[in-house]
């Protein structure tokens, strides 16, 4: 599939990765996860996106995540996109090479240069530089609250410029006014994803083209059903599915991510265990609490809305 021909519109989840008992990736817990994420109306999957805790697995552990998510979406007939990117060129590039050759992998996702904090020129020119190198299209990832560095909208759009880069991941804390720039005036093809769970809504509802949520693993097929209707342009149970599911999505943030995510999987039985990689530590059993009572509530909401 060309860059040109890559379509990224819906609902991806960045997965997260399950560890077991003895702190090592539970391949088993995984699998049923990314099965059961795409059963319920995800588009794909997301492989070593932040709340895939890539930052603290070994090499050996990210090409194995890779590999797994890339069986389950072969078997699921649907699409996964690598999360690799690097806070150095070549160290990305290598990246991109190692862990998407021999997979069918459809992009990657490459976050901007973080810690080192390039000007946005240098950005721009890094993504044009991955984009050469790389045998995948590109998905930009703007996410300055992890970075230190946010690019504006000048230089999404001169980044989107490039044929190779095929889209935007944008996560900046707000439907800004940057953001709804580069909806207005990217280019063709350029294809924009809300970033920000708390945004899907207004962001495809003005233009975008869907979402990379990390919310949606939890309440998939209703995270799935206000994609869709907002792509379908049903404002009204857009807004309905929205103002239920922003609970579950607060409440999944209110420590640092992934470990809400991870504790209420865990308590639903769907992996097998709470753990995260250190220094992140295990959510509190009373967020999982409301986590769950959050998703109950959106879970009856839904169902009147159908």
């Amino acid at each position: 599939m060309t860059a040109a021909e890559l379509d990224l519109q819906g609902l991806w989840v960045p997965i997260v990765t399950p560890f077991d008992d003895a702190g090592e990736v539970d391949v088993t817990s995984l699998t049923r996860l990314a099965s059961r994420l795409l059963a319920d109306g995800a588009t794909g999957l997301v492989a070593l996106g932040t709340t895939g805790e890539p930052a603290t697995l070994t090499a050996e552990e990210r090409r194995l995540v890779v590999e797994t998510c890339d069986r389950c979406c072969r078997d699921a007939g649907a699409r996964l996109i690598v999360g690799a990117g690097t806070n150095g060129t070549r160290t990305t590039i290598d990246e991109i090479e190692r862990l998407t050759t021999g997979t069918d992998a459809v992009a990657v996702l490459v976050v901007v240069p973080y810690y080192t904090r390039p000007s946005e020129g240098a950005v721009v020119e890094h993504f044009g530089a991955v984009a050469d190198a790389s045998a995948l299209p590109v998905v930009a990832y703007n996410v300055p609250y992890r970075t230190g560095r946010g690019l504006g909208a000048a230089a999404l759009l001169e980044v989107g410029e490039h044929p190779a880069i095929v889209g935007l991941k944008q996560s900046v804390g707000a439907l800004d006014a940057d953001t709804l720039e580069v909806l207005g005036r990217r280019r063709r093809g350029f294809q924009v994803l809300a970033g920000d769970d708390a945004f899907i809504a207004p962001t495809v509802l003005l233009g975008g083209d869907g979402a990379i949520a990390a919310s949606a693993h939890v309440a998939t097929s209703i995270f799935a059903a206000m994609t869709a209707s907002a792509l379908e342009g049903d404002t009204p149970r857009a807004r309905a599915l929205a103002a239920a599911l922003l609970p579950v999505v607060t409440i999944g943030f209110a420590e640092p991510s992934p470990a809400v995510w991870k504790g209420t999987l865990a308590r639903q039985g769907q992996i097998a265990t709470d753990a995260v990689r250190r220094p992140l530590l295990p959510a509190s059993s009373a967020t999982v609490e409301c986590h769950l009572a959050a998703i109950e509530h959106a879970t009856r909401v839904a169902t009147a809305h159908r």
